[in-house]
């Protein structure tokens, strides 16, 4: 990948998503809080594949609230600093 990755807000603009500046897929995710930053990564997006185990789950978070989207993440992405 050269150059740096896109930023970009989804939806209720919670979080930082960075995309590739190449092809568009979804990289990570960074949100910010009052108590914090969070992160989450797109492991799908490493050439790990074939280590991977989880199944792939079916999720819809299309009726969130902002608060309710804070908290799920806040409570699930990892915290990191800068």
């Amino acid at each position: 990948m050269e150059g740096e990755a896109l930023r970009y807000r989804f939806g209720l603009a919670t979080a930082d998503f960075h995309l590739c500046p190449e092809c568009g897929v979804y990289l990570a995710a960074v949100l910010t809080t009052g108590s914090g930053r969070f992160a989450t990564l797109n492991v799908n997006s490493l050439e790990i594949e074939a280590s991977l185990t989880q199944s792939v789950q079916e999720v819809g978070y299309h009726e969130e609230t902002v608060a309710q989207r804070v908290a799920r993440r806040s409570a699930s992405w990892t915290p990191f600093a800068d």
